[in-house]
């Protein structure tokens, strides 16, 4: 039961780490207000907090419910999948940047000024990211068929 809990918590965790990184990618438009930019913050800290999870819960399957850690460190998916989850994270670097830089208007009740370089990056970042969680599930599929086992 406890690796049904393990799983199902792991898979919560990156359904909803998507769903706030699609919510960063319809919320976020080169003019905001006040108000939006303030929920996109708060989004952004929620986002990295549901990565964290999605990391504790994914360490927890591969060390005490998954196939074994002896599995999972000969299979070149996984260290994939972990090296693209870890890009990823680099990557939510610039848009977290981008709306922290936010704080001190936010903090006077203005709303953020946004140079339009600075939003054409921040949306094709949030983008890219979306595109690359794409893959993932598509690595995890494959991993758990044995595919990309390393002799050894």
């Amino acid at each position: 039961m406890a690796d049904a809990i393990a799983a199902s918590l792991h898979y919560l965790s990156i359904f909803i780490l998507f769903a706030l990184l699609t919510s960063e990618h319809l919320l976020f438009k080169p003019e905001l207000d006040a108000v939006t930019a303030r929920r996109l913050l708060r989004i952004d800290i929620a986002y990295g907090i549901s990565a964290g999870l999605v990391l504790l819960t994914g360490a927890v399957r591969v060390l005490w419910y998954g196939k074994g850690l002896d599995y999972y460190l000969h299979n070149g998916l996984f260290h994939a999948k972990v090296g693209l989850f870890l890009l990823i994270g680099l990557l939510s670097i610039v848009p977290t940047l981008t709306f922290f830089n936010w704080r001190n208007d936010l903090l006077a009740g203005r709303a953020p000024q946004i140079s339009p370089t600075s939003a054409r990056r921040t949306i094709w970042v949030i983008r890219l990211e979306l595109l690359l969680l794409l893959a993932m599930p598509v690595l995890a599929s494959l991993m758990a068929r044995g595919v990309g086992m390393l002799a050894g």
